[in-house]
């Protein structure tokens, strides 16, 4: 039996989201009871909820959560325990099951106590988590939802793979050569302190000056500024800023939700927004095209991001000598 989630998409740009709520048990210290600690994944990253299946082993992975391989419909997915990864002790009452999620176009399944549901929440509802609570599962959540009296962690499956597998995690093209004659300036919008440092150092070799931003509301908090900035000057908005560069996923306001306000904005609408995230697919491009992204690139192809962010700018400079 399988649960098939694919289905369930939100509007592009309301700042919505949806997650499936999970579950890892852990075995209670003297007592027969369990404790359930309880997580959540975008359903945008979910192709389908499956029993436990058959597994071949994979004797060239050496960390212990990656269980194996299984097949499905003809594709072989890897399976990795969360359990094992969070250094938690299996509890489980009942059957695993086994959530199959597709993104940075690479589809890899994930051990799982149980499901719950799935929740329908804004941004504004995620809380980018704190010390404390990252150690709480190896420093692997992007953000903290507090639902029904119970905190749901929402974890950070790309960095969990790209370190089972470092090929898969962000790389930079060492042989490409920037011919940048003209320094351009880039805001990024990104949660992850990591990519915006790497989509920085990236920009900074291709001549870009580079401001970064938390996450979308950051972004457009700049942008609004930039804008009264502009207006006291008498300039247009691109002598500040000539292009956006936002991930999707992202506490507060996400990067849908901050690419329909710019677009919408009469005075910042000419500004190109290239959205870079994990879950932009063949399947789910359209919400960026909804909200009039004028580019998109799914990571880990970061050195793609530089070069359409010349190319837009250019196309821009070029529309408006007419």
């Amino acid at each position: 039996m399988s649960t098939n989630v694919t289905n369930i998409l939100l509007e592009a740009g309301t700042n919505e989201l949806e997650i499936v709520e999970f579950y890892l048990e852990e075995p209670k210290t003297g007592s027969e009871e369990s404790y359930k600690g309880y997580y959540g994944v975008n359903v945008a990253k979910v192709l389908e909820i499956i029993r436990m299946p058959k597994i071949t082993e994979m004797p060239q992975v050496s960390h212990p959560s990656v269980l194996g391989a299984f097949n499905l419909r003809n594709q072989i997915i890897p399976l990795v325990d969360l359990g094992l990864w969070l250094k938690k002790e299996h509890g489980d009452k009942e059957p695993p099951k086994v959530i199959v999620c597709e993104f940075n176009n690479v589809t890899t399944a994930f051990l799982v106590s149980g499901v719950t549901r799935i929740h329908r929440i804004s941004w504004e509802e995620v809380e980018a988590p704190n010390k404390y609570m990252s150690s709480l599962a190896s420093n692997s959540i992007t953000g903290v939802v507090r639902l029904e009296g119970r905190i749901i962690f929402i974890l950070d499956l790309e960095k969990i793979v790209a370190e089972l597998n470092p090929e898969l995690g962000l790389r930079f093209d060492e042989n490409v050569t920037w011919e940048a004659d003209t320094q351009y300036r880039a805001l990024i919008a990104d949660d992850s302190t990591l990519i915006r440092e790497m989509i920085g150092d990236l920009l900074h070799r291709a001549n870009f000056l580079v401001e970064k931003t938390n996450h979308g509301g950051d972004c457009w908090e700049r942008l609004l500024h930039i804008k009264k900035i502009a207006e006291e000057e008498n300039r247009p908005v691109t002598d500040y800023v000539q292009v956006v560069i936002s991930d999707i996923e992202m506490p507060v306001m996400d990067g849908h939700n901050l690419t329909k306000r710019i677009k919408e904005d009469p005075i910042l609408k000419d500004l190109p927004v290239i959205l870079f995230s994990s879950i932009i697919s063949d399947k789910l491009r359209h919400k960026g095209d909804a909200v009039g992204a004028d580019d998109q690139v799914s990571k880990p192809e970061i050195t793609q991001v530089a070069k359409r962010a010349m190319a837009l700018i250019k196309e821009r400079i070029e529309a408006a000598r007419g």
